[in-house]
């Protein structure tokens, strides 16, 4: 007979405003492109402000920085969108088999925009993630592993041991004109000389993306994450 005699929790939480709110009225329905090559409507924010978009093959990157508080770190989330509308998978694993892959695609400076449109979304995930970390070659906490010296407690006898039974990870994510909330169980500045003709660059986030959430001072990744459908209910 197994009991569960500790829990143990860790929790994430951030909720940031826009440092330009999109204007609500502004929103309107439009197609989102799945994977699957179906498409479904969802409500696009756009704005005519300057936004931190670049170019990189294959994808491009925008970076939406959020309002700064009374301390000096400063949060952005930045998407990271393929040019073909199933490039997702391709770009996920480029992200993960290239060292310092974000770091190396951020956007340094504000640029003129064209057709800009981001998606609305909501997310919120769950899974088990003990099984990962067993594959991963974690096994003696959910095993053999004593974990009584831990802790201090009056719930176990000389010869009980605590160990994991099992790890749960739970994710939430919610993007809109105000900003973004989000829960989970020194950058340079260069200044350009600009010219009087700029480029103007188009960003339309209509199929699955990756988003980050950082905090650009330390560097610091909080969420990572992929759109694969919007939902906002």
């Amino acid at each position: 007979l197994m009991l569960t005699r500790l829990i143990l929790a860790n929790a994430v939480y951030f909720k940031g405003k826009w440092e330009e709110q999109f204007d609500a009225s502004m929103t309107k329905d439009d197609e989102f492109f799945l994977l699957n090559g179906s498409s479904i409507k969802v409500p696009f924010m756009t704005s005519w402000e300057r936004q931190y978009i670049r170019d990189f093959e294959g994808f491009k990157v925008l970076r939406l920085p959020y309002k700064q508080g009374e301390d000096k770190r400063k949060f952005s989330m930045y998407i990271f969108l393929p040019d073909a509308k199933d490039g997702l998978p391709s770009l996920i694993e480029k992200a993960g088999s290239e060292s310092g892959f974000i770091e190396k695609h951020l956007p340094l400076w504000d640029v003129k925009v064209g057709n800009f449109r981001i998606p609305k979304f909501k997310i919120e995930f769950e899974f088990r993630a003990g099984e990962v970390l067993r594959e991963l070659g974690m096994v003696l906490p959910f095993s053999c592993g004593d974990l009584t010296e831990m802790v201090y407690s009056t719930i176990t006898t000389p010869t009980e041991k605590l160990f994991v039974s099992e790890i749960f990870h739970k994710a939430f994510v919610e993007v809109n004109e105000e900003g973004t909330e989000a829960a989970a169980v020194s950058v340079g500045v260069f200044q350009l000389q600009r010219l009087r003709i700029e480029t103007k660059y188009d960003f339309v986030a209509d199929h699955p993306f990756m988003f980050v959430i950082r905090e650009d001072m330390s560097g610091m990744v909080l969420f990572i994450g992929q759109l694969l459908e919007p939902s906002t209910t």
